[in-house]
């Protein structure tokens, strides 16, 4: 059942009760079924490079529930587009793969929620032609990382440091998109990207550092207080929170919130 159909049952169970006790019912509020189905126009979706498979399938379904609404979508670096939100882009919801670039644009986003996890992994040319093996192997093969602002380029320099491994990066990309294009390129021997990046790709190999799972990059996500389509940009926040939405994360390879 969707979410407008158990909405609706419950406003019309909610009017029921109140006829009965001779009360006059309360007009719909807002986020009720009727005014779900009514939501129309476009939602401005500023959402990290790493969500960009994951939420191109979000958006489909999110316009499948919700017809009258389209979602434009901007794909790049956290840091980047939290710059832009600053500075007076028109998003409706940024998400964020991690907390820090959230918190950069606490003004506009005061409720942000976390919903999905990642951690990183090796990538690879395929055959692995520098016969990387661990994290200590970048330290002499070219290797390239995301900016240090950048949350994958933050996460590889605290994995890096918990594992006494010092690198110097032939590249430093602004997201982990470039980072993984260089190296399926075989423009680089290897590279350190999410591992939601890898999944279903035959173009790179991926190899699980030791250390991995302790440094985990938390998504969070959030209407923002100046978005001119409020009531699509919270849906569109729901839809990402509901089971649906989850699902959907989690077939890319994210880890639950």
């Amino acid at each position: 059942m969707s979410r407008s159909v158990r909405l609706l049952a419950s406003l019309g169970a909610a009017a029921l009760l109140a006829g009965c006790a001779g009360a006059v019912p309360a007009p719909a509020a807002s986020g009720s079924a009727a005014s779900l189905d009514e939501l129309s126009g476009t939602v401005e979706v500023y959402a990290a490079a790493s969500l960009q498979r994951s939420f191109d399938a979000i958006a489909t379904a999110f316009e499948q529930e919700h017809p009258g609404i389209t979602v434009s979508a901007v794909y790049d670096g956290s840091s980047t587009l939290a710059t832009q939100i600053g500075e007076g882009a028109p998003a409706d919801v940024f998400a964020s793969a991690d907390e820090k670039n959230m918190a950069k644009v606490a003004a506009q986003a005061p409720d942000p929620q976390t919903f999905a996890g990642n951690t990183l992994v090796i990538a690879v040319p395929p055959g692995n032609p520098g016969g990387v093996r661990a994290l200590a192997d970048l330290a002499g093969v070219t290797t390239v990382l995301c900016a240090p602002e950048v949350p994958c380029g933050a996460a590889s320099l605290t994995l890096l440091s918990n594992a006494g491994v010092t690198v110097s990066p032939a590249s430093s990309e602004q997201n982990v998109t470039a980072v993984l294009t260089k190296v399926a390129a075989a423009e680089a021997d290897a590279g350190l990207v999410y591992a939601t990046d890898v999944v279903g790709r035959d173009d790179v190999e991926a190899i699980v550092p030791d250390g991995a799972d302790a440094v985990v990059n938390r998504y969070p996500i959030a209407a923002l207080t100046d978005s001119q389509n409020a009531g699509a940009a919270s849906a569109f926040v729901a839809f990402v929170l509901s089971d649906e939405g989850q699902q959907i994360l989690a077939d890319a390879g994210f880890r639950a919130p």
